[in-house]
Parts: structure tokens; C-alpha cells; sequence
């Protein structure tokens, strides 16, 4: 099932807390249902006009606690526009408080019996949209906020076929996929604030500081250690962006197997956020998404 949304309508409105006048773009937003496992999600697909066959796809994966509305703060509309790529926004189903989240192995979601296939259903969604619109078998990006980065690294770690890269703000990979899991060689950029209080930069493994029965987290420069160590880069190249705000040092790791590269943005003194008022996010997540571009 579907149904258009009106952008001009949207762009009166609030969609997760921001207006959307800003990102709304000038192509098509459609919402869809798609059931898995007896789940049924949501997810909007924003198509730019005039869009080629074979275009790319970017998956957009929300925080803990997103409305139900796209969340189109994330500014991918306006850069899908420019490029030429479709914008899926995949929406999780809401636990008992009726924040929806994304089933990457929190404790509490555990203990209440709130674990998803939600690996399953991404795969399962990038398929059908492939078969339905004609989307690149190849150009398929996962990026995400908060607990939609660490989505991002769940699809890392278990779809690593299904996507050409990844991107992850204020993203956080749990202590029980350090220790279980084992990182695929895939391009990933993460970015990232030093005083960020729930993904912490340092980490919080035994989760003493973040949500009660959250699990714990590991501190995001081993979380790119990691993926560097994954791809075999071999060294960094460091740059620091033009200032807005917080200053913003680029930390490029490059000449990693078939080209990979993993970047970690250093946002000094940035919390908890998308950091669209420190750079461009959804800009510098597609201009490493490019890079990938068959």
C-alpha cells in the first residue's frame, strides 16, 4: 500500500521535531507499508524528478524515538536533487513507550522480548525496491542517526553484500558485536562529537554512564580502529573542515583492499546530534558514498 504525501503540505509541518520547509526537495514522497515476519513497517521513498533508470539508492535510517513522519531533517532531498539518487526512509516499529527504534540488541529490548528482524526486513526492502523501481543492484548506501548508526554497523556486520558503503552520525557499535561479531571490509564513515553524552566518544562498555540496561558501548576511535584494520588500510590523511561551529577534523584512513576507505569525523566539543549546524552532513555522507559509485 502507498500514499503521496504533498511535499508543499509537509513543508507546513513538523517532521521530528524540525521543519521540513528547509529539506523538503522538489521530487516525489510516497509512504509505503512492507510486512516482514509478520511486522509490518513503514518507510517513505522520496524519488527526484526526472530520475534515470538504474539510479542509486540511499537507505536513511532514524534515531531511537523518531516520530512517525520522514524525517526529512536529514537533508538527503535536497543532495538526492542534485545527484540523482533515491532516498528510502525506512521507519521502525514502535515499542510499548511509542518510541520506534531499530533492533540492534539493546538489553531492555531483550528482556521485553522486542527483538526484530530488522537485518532481514532491510535486505528484504532494498530487493523490492530494486525490483519495483529499477534501483542500481550495486549503488545501495546505508546511512543512519544515533540508533539508526548503529543500524548502519548491524548492516555492516550482516548485510555487508547488500550495500557499497555505509555512514553513521553520533553512531555506536555495542560492547556484544565487538566481542561476537566480525567487521566485514566495507567502506564506512562515521561522524562524530567528542562530548557526545549517549555514544560516548570515549565509550562506556560497562554501561555505568548511558541508558540503564542499554548495553554498553565501545569508544568510536576503536570503533574505526576496527573497520580500518577490517579493510587494511594504510595510513591516515587528516584535514581540518572550515569552521561553523565546532571545529570538524577529518581523519581519512586510505589505501584499503579494492579501495576502501574509512573516514571518522571528529566534531570537537559536539554532542549528541546529526551535526548539520557543524558541516554539511548528508553533503559529506554522499561525497564518500560517491566514491563507491559502479
Amino acid at each position: 500500500m502507498k500514499r503521496l504525501i504533498l511535499l508543499a503540505l509537509l513543508a507546513l509541518g513538523w517532521c521530528g521535531g524540525t521543519m521540513a520547509a528547509d529539506f523538503a526537495g522538489e521530487g516525489m514522497l510516497t509512504e509505503h507499508t512492507f510486512k516482514h515476519k509478520g511486522v509490518e513497517y513503514q518507510y517513505w521513498l522520496y524519488r527526484p524528478k526526472n530520475l534515470p533508470a538504474d539510479a542509486p539508492l540511499v537507505m536513511v535510517f532514524h534515531g531511537y524515538g523518531s516520530r512517525k513522519i520522514p524525517t526529512l531533517q536529514y537533508g538527503f532531498n535536497l543532495v538526492a536533487d542534485r545527484e540523482n539518487f533515491a532516498v528510502c526512509y525506512p521507519c521502525g516499529p514502535a515499542d510499548p513507550a511509542g518510541k520506534r527504534y531499530w533492533s540492534i540488541g539493546y538489553k531492555y529490548h531483550i528482556i521485553e522480548g522486542l527483538m526484530r528482524d530488522d537485518v532481514g526486513f532491510v535486505v528484504k526492502l532494498v530487493g523490492h525496491l530494486q525490483r519495483e523501481y529499477g534501483f542500481s543492484k550495486h549503488n545501495v548506501f546505508a546511512a543512519g542517526n544515533s540508533n539508526g548508526g548503529g543500524m548502519c554497523y548491524m548492516l555492516a556486520y550482516k548485510a555487508p553484500k547488500t550495500f557499497a558503503a555505509f555512514g553513521a552520525v553520533s553512531g555506536h557499535i555495542m560492547r556484544y558485536m565487538y566481542e561476537r561479531l566480525t567487521p566485514n571490509p566495507v567502506p564506512i564513515i562515521e561522524i562524530h562529537g567528542t562530548k557526545d553524552s549517549l555514544a560516548r566518544w570515549n565509550g562506556d562498555p560497562d554501561n555505568i554512564h548511558n541508558i540503564k540496561l542499554r548495553g554498553g558501548d565501545i569508544a568510536i576511535p576503536c570503533v574505526t580502529a576496527l573497520w580500518v584494520s577490517a579493510n587494511r588500510c594504510t595510513h591516515e590523511e587528516i584535514e581540518v573542515l572550515p569552521q561553523r561551529r565546532n571545529k570538524v577534523i577529518a581523519h581519512r584512513f586510505v589505501g584499503g583492499q579494492n579501495g576502501n576507505q574509512v573516514w571518522l569525523y571528529e566534531i570537537v566539543g559536539g554532542k549528541h546530534s546529526y551535526a548539520e549546524k557543524d558541516l554539511d552532513t548528508a553533503v559529506e555522507i554522499w561525497k564518500f558514498f560517491s566514491m563507491y559509485l559502479k
